[in-house]
């Protein structure tokens, strides 16, 4: 296989196996990332602090995105100066899952939610290190006119990873060590087939670039006013979805008081994820058809709002249910389509790993806020029905500021 210069727009369409094998590694990825935050740290800080629950998950996980947001663009800008005939990506979608591995192991061993949180950092180091290399190979690889349709692929498992990990730590293994066991194991040996049979783009020459800089993160929105609006349109849209999905676990458990909250967790992510394989694919390609991205962005962003505005209003059982299936078809049309967008407002080909690293921000930045936020929502400012409430103007208003991008369509 022939690969473009990776400083210029590819022009090769990808095939199949090469987006299997990109799938197979971000499902990974994705069982790592959300499993623990869904499912384990919530049972393991239950387990260590059940008092303060709600507070110390909200430290531990607000800590772990911390380190999310510089381990993303630094591993991101030290991957487009990587040189050698393994590439630029694949060294660090590697390591990056050996290191997020070590970090599992380790955060499973703690007792204390200090050492849960510790751990988490470790795990976030790593697994932001391999979320960088995965990013940047879609721009460095995928021709526009397939953007976005590669990116629905890439997004299911974005769900599916916590459907699946769900189930490996509720049905298949017991108990929390054994979970993040599995986890650790399977994130490296997914990402193995695509870094061992696909090739990378490698700089010509072997030429790595200049040494990173703290001034080269800032990306000014006044020279690139497209790139600081996509940053922020993604941020709230993210904000939105961290605030009403981190206390899922003590939302069924204490409104909704379902009898088994564990099992209702599985269960509302089977439905969100099926509405996310609906319309992920199908989405991304209608949007490389008719080429409206922030047509699709802003229709993603209010069905996903409609599904929080339901449970300001119903703290029942069946409302969840069909609130998880409509934020699921509404995030399936999101995560391809944005991902698209972003890619082609990005300011420069030889810094796209580190520009992404940049935006990623706006995905982890939320989790930071975000427990910020929800914390006091829910013990002072009309609980539940306010954290949703919150949820759903956040969401509306990222959605409505996609419009203000003037170099995509």
């Amino acid at each position: 296989m022939i690969l473009d210069d990776p400083r210029t727009e590819p022009r090769r369409r990808v095939g199949g196996g090469w987006i299997g094998g990109l799938v197979l590694a971000n499902l990974g990825l994705y069982m790592a990332f959300l499993t623990p935050i869904q499912m384990l740290l919530a049972q393991q800080i239950d387990a260590l602090a059940s008092s303060g629950k709600e507070v110390a998950l909200g430290w531990a996980t607000g800590a772990g995105a911390l380190v999310a947001v510089i381990a993303n663009p630094v591993a991101g800008a030290l991957s487009d100066r990587t040189a050698g005939r393994f590439g630029r990506r694949h060294p660090w979608i590697l390591g990056g899952a050996l290191v997020g591995a070590v970090g599992l192991v380790v955060t499973a061993a703690q007792t204390t939610v200090v050492g849960v949180a510790l751990g988490w950092c470790l795990a976030q180091l790593g697994l932001n290190a391999m979320l960088a290399g995965t990013n940047a190979v879609v721009p460095d690889q995928v021709p526009v006119r397939q953007r976005a349709a590669v990116s629905g692929f890439i997004g299911i498992p974005q769900t599916l990873g916590l459907v699946l990990g769900v189930l490996l730590v509720s049905v298949a293994v017991t108990g929390t060590g054994p979970g993040y066991l599995v986890l650790a194991g399977l994130v490296v040996l997914c990402a193995l087939p695509f870094v061992l049979l696909t090739r990378d783009p490698v700089e010509p020459g072997g030429v790595r670039g200049p040494a990173v800089r703290p001034r080269d993160f800032w990306v000014s929105p006044r020279l690139h006013p497209d790139f600081g609006w996509a940053w922020l349109t993604r941020f709230l849209v993210q904000l939105g979805n961290a605030i009403g999905t981190l206390y899922l676990l003590y939302f069924l458990k204490d409104a909704v008081r379902y009898p088994d909250p564990e099992m209702g967790v599985l269960y509302l992510t089977l439905l969100y994820t099926g509405g996310v394989v609906v319309t992920a694919v199908a989405g991304g390609v209608v949007s490389d058809r008719l080429g409206k991205r922030k047509m699709m962005v802003g229709v993603s962003s209010t069905v996903m709002a409609t599904g929080s505005l339901l449970l300001t209003f119903r703290h029942t059982w069946p409302a969840a249910m069909v609130a998880a299936v409509v934020l699921g078809l509404g995030y399936g049309i999101y995560v391809a389509v944005d991902q698209a967008l972003i890619t082609q407002v990005l300011p420069a080909a030889v810094d796209r790993a580190k520009d992404l690293g940049v935006i990623n921000i706006a995905n982890s930045a939320p989790q930071v806020l975000g427990p910020a936020l929800a914390a006091p929502i829910v013990a002072y400012a009309g609980g539940y029905a306010g954290l949703y409430l919150a949820s759903t103007v956040v969401t509306v208003v990222g959605g409505v500021l996609v419009w203000r991008i003037r170099s995509v369509s």
